[in-house]
């Protein structure tokens, strides 16, 4: 199924499209925690291109420092940091979201974080913790996976339904604890209860000791764009309480969001997955 989603999606780029900076965007992509440093075969496999494919994106990322090589191992180099920080000072995330963040953690402690949806997975945009313990990282920019995050959850609520069916045949659920939802028809449930509550609580699905809860940020046109997010530590919290003593205040600082995004184009551009 995944490589009949492949040929449709190859079916409706433009005849513009470089296949060249595809891949070698894709091979960035593949160095991650697990994968800190990678062969060339590994990278090619991960990529899902020939071997002579990798290196001639290999080669050209090495030239351009933002990989480096060591023996047989390639790994990313400071310099792919920039990619990102244009995004995030363009979108001014530090200025209008980082406020409301801190004023979360300041107000019930932990951690907040602000994540949008990329196909199965959330990217955390904006993050703002007391938290030192170790544990699922949720820097800017860290990516995991959708059904697994209470953020996840209230982005795919409000997907239309054609359009969540789509996504969960697409997604493959991985374990990531013991407590993880892996089965599909129960995911359905949840995220469609999340829609029908207009948020979403998790215990320990990314990872043990997260117990956390998720409102959406919605444009002018009422979509949902963004998730906001509370969590603190399983045992400490309990969905419950944090719908309790946080949903009032998440529910606030989300609305304050979503009118940020009206009123700077750069945010608006930012959210606008359509």
């Amino acid at each position: 199924m995944r490589d009949t989603g492949k040929a449709a999606e190859a079916a409706a780029r433009p005849a513009e499209f470089v296949e060249a900076l595809a891949k070698g965007l894709a091979v960035l992509e593949a160095f991650d925690a697990a994968h800190p440093d990678m062969t060339l075969s590994e990278i090619a496999r991960r990529v899902g291109v020939s071997p002579a494919a990798a290196r001639r994106s290999l080669i050209t990322l090495t030239v351009l420092g933002y990989v480096g090589q060591n023996a047989k191992r390639f790994h990313l180099r400071p310099r792919v940091m920039s990619l990102g920080s244009g995004f995030y000072f363009g979108a001014r995330i530090d200025a209008f979201m980082l406020p409301e963040l801190r004023q979360i953690v300041d107000s019930h402690g932990d951690a907040s974080s602000v994540a949008m949806l990329d196909g199965t997975d959330v990217v955390y945009i904006a993050h703002h913790s007391t938290q030192r313990a170790r544990r699922a990282a949720a820097v800017v920019g860290a990516r995991y996976p959708a059904h697994a995050t209470s953020l996840g959850r209230v982005l795919l609520a409000d997907l239309p339904d054609a359009g969540l069916d789509a996504v969960l045949l697409a997604m493959e659920p991985v374990a990531l604890t013991t407590r993880t939802v892996t089965d599909k028809a129960e995911l359905r449930r949840l995220i469609l209860q999340a829609r029908a509550d207009g948020y979403a609580t998790t215990v320990d699905q990314l990872d043990y000791g997260i117990t956390a809860l998720a409102v959406p940020i919605r444009a002018a046109d009422g979509r949902v764009v963004a998730a906001l997010n509370s969590s603190g530590y399983t045992g400490v919290v309990t969905p419950a309480d944090l719908v309790a003593k946080r949903l009032g205040d998440l529910r606030a600082a989300a609305a304050r969001l979503s009118a940020a995004t009206a009123r700077i184009p750069a945010l608006s551009a930012t959210f606008d997955r359509r």
